[in-house]
């Protein structure tokens, strides 16, 4: 039998643990059922789009973690097929950590958050950093953004999951936020026309 695709992240540490605690019949019921998704959905593809923002997590050979914020337009983080997500990577602090890291273990994890809705998505693979290929730099850079990128990371899926959206706390950006202000401000706006409308088309009292 197949192992489940839960497993990348259900070793059998884990297992023991979660059979100490009570959880491991909930979880098998759930790799009974069919378990977690190893191709990217157009759910997904469509949540990716929207994100501005994602954590990449790698470590090192020996195991020693590190997790890394990218920020971009929206979208940047692009599906290139049902199996892969590849970012263009721009100078940045010129630390290297996450390069030399996939250099030794391309191991790697995407954690993408979307706060105003309460969601979270949880991403396994492997990753690469792909130096001196235009064709795909091309594809992954953003037009307006002036910056020039220096290599990709191509990710590869192996599984992802949903969060429990518990505990999330809603955070909204400034765009959300100007977004919602201009859609209530127009609606005053027009409420002040209709009441001034309104009182035009009153008799005035008259003593």
């Amino acid at each position: 039998m197949k192992p489940p695709i839960s497993d990348i992240a259900f070793t059998p540490s884990v297992k023991t643990a979660q059979e100490r605690l009570g959880s491991r019949k909930q979880y098998a019921r759930i790799e009974e059922r069919g378990g977690w998704q190893n191709v990217i959905t157009d759910d997904l593809a469509e949540f990716i789009a929207e994100r501005d923002s994602f954590y990449l997590a790698t470590a090192s050979e020996e195991g020693r973690p590190y997790i890394q914020h990218r920020g971009g337009p929206k979208g940047f983080l692009k599906v290139l097929d049902q199996r892969t997500l590849a970012f263009a990577d721009f100078s940045g602090n010129r630390q290297y950590i996450s390069v030399g890291n996939l250099a030794e273990n391309n191991k790697a994890f995407i954690f993408l958050m979307d706060y105003a809705n309460q969601q979270r998505i949880k991403i396994w693979g492997t990753a690469e950093v792909i130096e001196n290929d235009p064709k795909l730099l091309e594809q992954l850079a953003d037009p307006i953004y002036r910056g020039r990128p220096e290599r990709a990371f191509r990710f590869h899926v192996e599984a992802w999951d949903i969060n429990c959206p518990q505990h999330i706390k809603p955070r909204f950006t400034a765009e959300e936020i100007d977004s919602t202000a201009r859609a209530l401000s127009d609606r005053i706006a027009e409420l002040e026309a209709e009441n001034a409308t309104l009182r035009s088309q009153i008799p005035a009292f008259v003593e």
